[in-house]
């Protein structure tokens, strides 16, 4: 019975609280460890349809690959002249921003020992297309701005759950990367 106990309070929601404190020590003992680059190919495939290929990221210079290759379909909705096979590259940066504040909501509840029982975090945001399309140089062609909702079901105090909330945004790294400038070059192969 106490090992079931053990394993219990070592797992919450899911996730190996020890193996996030082992790697965290290991990243304080070793901040080079803690040195990540990903990397994504991208190739069009036809029309608005493009596919983006993720093989390998990067530990302090050390490649990694994945078990198997992971493949990102895009393309644009019929009213962008796309076939909507796939979601867009606007989409898919929701996605990654959903994401992106799902997992640190997730990890720090569970360093936190907060259970969670539902999470689901809703986002919209508008885009005008007359910068897209090159129409207007006053329209800037990303989003105008954005919206996020998160809504956590879970039996800690509502004020934790808030404080949770606050807190994963300042750790979200896709978050951080929309609000802060990051150096950003494209260049020619």
């Amino acid at each position: 019975m106490v090992k079931v106990q053990e394993e219990i309070k070592r797992y919450v929601n899911g996730v190996d609280v020890e193996r996030i404190d082992e790697l965290k020590a290991t990243f304080n003992d070793d901040p080079d460890q803690a040195s990540l680059r990903f990397t994504a190919t991208n190739e069009w495939v036809d029309g608005a349809n493009s596919r983006t290929v993720v093989r390998e990221l990067y530990q302090n210079e050390k490649e990694i690959l994945h078990e198997a290759p992971f493949v990102l379909e895009s393309d644009e909705p019929i009213v962008l002249l796309g076939k909507d096979a796939a979601p867009n590259a606007i989409v898919s940066l929701l996605h990654a921003l959903a994401s992106s504040l799902s997992v640190s909501i997730v990890y720090h509840a569970a360093m936190r020992g907060i259970d969670i029982d539902k999470l689901t975090i809703t986002l919209e945001g508008d885009v005008d297309v007359h910068g897209f399309l090159g129409m207007s140089r006053e329209v800037r062609p990303g989003f105008q701005d954005l919206r996020v909702k998160v809504s956590l079901e879970s039996e800690a105090p509502d004020e934790e759950i808030s404080e949770l909330v606050r807190y994963a945004q300042t750790v979200s790294p896709i978050l951080d990367s929309l609000r802060n400038r990051i150096p950003l070059d494209v260049e020619m192969a």
